[in-house]
């Protein structure tokens, strides 16, 4: 054979019956002009399809009916994604009836590969060389899958679905989109799954955009320092470890020490505030979210709030994304201008995901079997928390991401890959949740990277030397443990100490107005409940507050408006306080208080 004869180029016509001698002729004449050579045709027989399909090079051109209904399906989604935003829904119709009278089939070649195994929610697919990596590609059976690994010669691609109907050879279909949500106002009180779904059987929801589930972090120019605060209303968390907008705070302890309450009830504390709420189920059981929902429910929060669940029944593509597809809706309204808040309970179980992912796409394990870029995972998720300057509308993204820690061990790899992420952390400690102090916040180990920055100036001027006190306070209680003889001086100090501890005790889903726990801060700083029996502590503080609500109202409304207290509305609350004191007390004395 001679070695400089030119291989033959053949292409393949798939269809039900073999071409007319006119049809081929067509066919042929559209390869010679579209590859600018001559080209045979061979006919390869398929009874299951309807129509031509041709393919020459890995490209294939699909005059199917599917085809056709794939072409037009992509034209009215882009041009919902380009025009709905703007467009009144009278311009929407004009302008989707003007597509369907102009809509050609065009000859766009399709990008089509073949799976080549199945397994555990993971599919090796070959043929599509020209893939991206994130790249939502579609399956025969119209399952969904995400492209997260690139190789030679094939890629690895999670399922957001079920395999059943995906088998060795399937087709598989590029879709040139980057994996996203759909994100609108409509989203504001529902529950959805990490693809956008709604799963609250409230009917579809209304959507303005797509957003893609990455997408770069702000950058620094585009930033305004944490300033603004965004109250928890927890007195632990707001008088000594401050949130502001746009701060990223990690809540972290041992499973079963309130974190998510901690979330739960810096949640419910922005009702009337004007922040959208956005809580990210991650890995947890369906019944824990309903119940989470349903005290949304009960104190009218989901009527600012959004929850994306990709409970523990879920696949882990689906837990991996769901983090994602929160901050995705969070953007939406950030750059709308609005402040959002973001929960994500929680990122242990989200590593896990991903991990298990990782080590099904053969990826190698490195630290407690992670992959070596789960510190990435989640860098470019939290980074994405931010003040927006006011030229990019000055919204915000305040991040509460939470990880459990075994045996309180906060040095394991994902604890401090986030540590290090994030602006401060609020540690919750088994042993003071179990002793009664809830929330459990110990603070020693617990820091705010923003501090005063983000407090109002009343909260500032109260708050403070309530920390050096408490810390004045543990190391004391380590020394005199173990003595009985103690000076007056040491005892009053550790009765103090013991008040303020009980003071920072709040019952779960009672969050506290700033005026609360100023006159708690005041009032406690400046002794004047030093002579409170300590069972009887949280019963005076809420009495307390009884009474200034009616002797006192212009005050509390005053502190709440402007977030100032003035030295004389200080020594107000301290001398109403003392008043009171006098009054409950001698009320304690007579019996009346039991």
């Amino acid at each position: 054979m001679d070695n400089n004869t030119p291989e033959k180029s053949i292409a393949y016509l798939y269809a039900k019956a073999a071409p007319s001698d006119e049809q081929k002729v067509r066919f042929e004449s559209f390869l010679k002009n579209k590859y600018d050579k001559d080209i045979e045709l061979e006919w390869v027989a398929d009874n299951d399809i309807r129509g031509f399909k041709l393919e020459y090079e890995g490209e294939v051109y699909n005059w199917t009916p599917e085809g056709r209904l794939g072409q037009f399906k992509d034209l009215l989604s882009e041009i919902s994604g380009r025009y709905a935003s703007k467009s009144q829904p009278e311009q929407m119709i004009t302008l989707l009836r003007k597509s369907i009278d102009d809509f050609t089939l065009e000859a766009v070649p399709e990008e089509e590969g073949f799976v080549k195994t199945v397994g555990d929610g993971i599919i090796v697919v070959t043929g599509l060389d020209a893939v991206r990596y994130g790249e939502i590609v579609v399956f025969e059976s119209g399952v969904k899958g995400m492209v997260q690994d690139l190789r030679r010669g094939e890629i690895g691609v999670v399922l957001f679905g079920d395999d059943e109907d995906i088998t060795d050879g399937s087709r598989v279909r590029r879709t040139k989109k980057t994996a996203g949500i759909a994100v609108g106002e409509g989203f504001v009180g529902r529950v959805v799954d990490a693809l956008g779904n709604p799963i609250d059987k409230k009917g579809d929801i209304p959507t303005q955009d797509y957003r893609a589930l990455e997408t770069p972090a702000p950058s620094i120019i585009d930033r305004q320092p944490v300033n603004e605060p965004m109250d928890t209303g927890l007195l632990a968390i707001d008088s000594m470890f401050p949130i502001g907008r746009g701060q990223r705070e990690l809540i972290i302890g041992d499973r079963q020490t309130g974190k998510t309450t901690v979330a739960l009830d810096t949640i419910l504390n922005q009702k009337g505030n004007g922040v959208i709420c956005i809580y990210v189920a991650i890995g947890q059981k369906a019944s824990s979210v309903a119940q989470l929902v349903a005290t949304l429910n009960k104190h009218d929060a989901m009527s600012y709030t959004i929850v994306v669940n990709a409970s523990a029944s879920d696949s882990a593509p689906l837990q991996y994304i769901a983090p994602y597809a929160g901050t995705a809706l969070g953007e939406y309204f950030m750059e709308q201008g609005k402040d959002v808040l973001i929960v994500y309970d929680d990122l242990s179980k989200h590593a896990i995901a991903y991990r298990a992912l990782s080590l099904l796409l053969e990826r190698s394990p490195g630290r407690e079997a992670f992959p070596g870029d789960v510190f990435y995972l989640h860098s470019r998720l939290l980074e994405r928390s931010a003040h927006l300057s006011a030229e990019k509308g000055g919204g915000s993204l305040t991040a509460l991401p939470i990880v459990e820690t075994q045996a309180g061990d906060v040095s394991a790899y994902i604890p401090t890959n986030i540590i290090s992420i994030t602006d401060g952390q609020i540690f919750l400690e088994s042993e003071l949740f179990f002793s009664g102090q809830r929330p459990a916040v110990n603070v020693g180990l617990s820091v705010s990277r923003v501090g005063g920055a983000a407090q109002t100036k009343a909260m500032k001027k109260a708050a403070g030397s309530i920390r050096l006190d408490l810390a004045q306070y543990r190391e004391m209680e380590v020394f005199t443990q173990f003595s009985s003889d103690l000076d007056d001086t040491t005892k009053r100090q550790l009765v103090y100490g013991q008040g303020l501890m009980r003071l920072l005790r709040q019952p779960q889903s009672h969050p506290m107005k700033l005026h609360e726990q100023v006159i708690t801060l005041v009032a406690s700083t400046a002794h004047v409940m030093q002579d409170i029996p300590l069972e009887s502590m949280l019963d005076f503080r809420s009495e307390l507050f009884g009474y200034f609500h009616e002797n006192q109202m212009s005050l509390c409304n005053r502190i709440d408006d402007t977030g100032l207290l003035s030295d004389d509305d200080k020594q107000t609350i301290i001398d109403e306080a003392a008043k009171y004191k006098d009054e409950y007390i001698s009320k304690l004395d007579s019996g009346d208080g039991e």
